[in-house]
């Protein structure tokens, strides 16, 4: 299924969706819209350099002569570049608004078909918390559970450990050629060997700190359900289980003591109606209830324009004239109501993210306009797309 994304059909496409999605200031919520504005990667790497007179800089195109550099390395590396649509691509993470055009994967391809749970918590986890991960992934793994988490220290480790024998996938913040942190070399030989490395980042990248969260988002979209086990009040852990939420997959947590700081997290996250885990079967109880992916009947109409883009690109059609649609920018000098526009959006804005539904209900704009300006304004490098159609101004 392509989930309202075709996918490349040669590998020139695909060098130009890679040179897409590198290409300054391009996240996924971009890529996408520029694919429903100009049908094609090629065609969105023709408007980009129109897009952002108005931004702090120039867009800088990511070469061709790199992208084609970058597939290479990968080949000679062993892993593969999967795009969102193609057949091995993880099923659920597709149906996420932000998930990534492309995916580096090395390992076994058949594992990114599996029913896959989450465990995730902390790095500096304690002993019976890495004992119940290790637990909990073994006897999810021999019921048929495909084991995801980050490869940090603590608890994805061990719960990498004890899913090694069924099957487990970890996606890293760096390259897939990166080892982080050091001290799991064993692990990220055993998961490339018996199981599979997912990252959306190119070899050799170091992983930075803003890269953790773009990781979550990975952890949690792949998977049916996370279970959080030892996390503190402002951890990733708590990043992902909140990720898990806007997604719609089921979160879980295991409860701990009031006195340990590790346990605040999942047992705030219990308060608040997570699923309460003591043994694998109340995980696998909980992942039995009925699920469906976002369903865009749910969708208020006045914002479908805006967030059909995310996850359903309608397909493009021709003006009368035979020209593709382009965004006002490109196509025309902008009048001075365009300006009033643009400084009124950017005046609703700010380092808080906002949902859009609430910007097109203030700016009184058509969906087709503020969607416009909020393209424009991210590729210029002034705005920010945020996980549950939110968006915030970059101070």
């Amino acid at each position: 299924m392509s989930y309202g994304v075709t996918p490349p059909s040669t590998l020139e496409e695909k060098i130009e969706w890679l040179q897409l999605i590198r290409s300054s200031n391009v996240g996924p919520i971009t890529f996408y819209k520029l694919l429903q504005y100009y049908g094609s990667a090629r065609n969105a790497l023709g408007a980009l350099p129109s897009l952002t007179s108005s931004g702090k800089s120039k867009i800088h195109i990511f070469p061709k002569k790199e992208a084609e550099k970058e597939l290479r390395a990968l080949e000679k590396f062993g892993a593969q570049l999967i795009a969102r649509g193609e057949e091995h691509y993880p099923p659920l993470l597709a149906h996420i608004d932000d998930a990534p055009p492309l995916l580096q994967v090395v390992g076994n391809l058949a594992y990114l078909k599996k029913r896959t749970v989450a465990i995730v918590g902390a790095r500096n986890a304690s002993a019976n918390g890495r004992n119940i991960a290790q637990d909990l992934a073994r006897e999810l793994g021999r019921s048929g559970f495909l084991i995801a988490s980050g490869m940090a220290k603590g608890i994805d480790t061990a719960a990498h450990e004890g899913a090694l024998e069924t099957g487990t996938i970890a996606a890293v913040a760096g390259g897939l050629d990166i080892i982080y942190p050091r001290e799991n070399m064993k692990l990220y030989q055993a998961i490339r060997d018996q199981g599979v490395m997912v990252s959306e980042m190119p070899l050799g990248s170091e992983p930075q700190a803003r890269h953790f969260p773009r990781r979550n988002r990975i952890v949690s979209g792949i998977s049916r359900g996370v279970v959080v086990i030892e996390a503190s009040l402002k951890s990733g852990s708590m990043i992902t289980a909140r990720l898990s939420q806007e997604q719609g997959r089921e979160t879980l947590a295991v409860p701990g003591s009031p006195l340990d700081p590790r346990s605040k997290g999942g047992n705030q996250l219990i308060k608040q109606g997570a699923t309460l885990v003591e043994t694998a079967l109340d995980v696998i109880e909980a992942l039995e209830r009925p699920f469906d992916p976002p369903d865009i009947s749910r969708i208020p109409p006045a914002a479908q324009e805006i967030f059909l883009p995310r996850i359903i690109p309608e397909p493009l059609t021709k003006s009368t004239s035979g020209e593709l649609p382009a965004l006002a920018a490109e196509k025309k000098n902008l009048s001075s109501a365009d300006d009033d526009a643009r400084l009124y959006v950017k005046e609703l804005l700010g380092p808080s993210a906002v949902c859009v539904d609430d910007l097109l209900r203030q700016s009184r704009l058509s969906p087709a306009e503020l969607n416009s300006i909020l393209l424009e304004f991210e590729l210029a490098g002034l705005v920010e797309w945020q996980p549950g159609n939110r968006v915030a101004l970059i101070s």
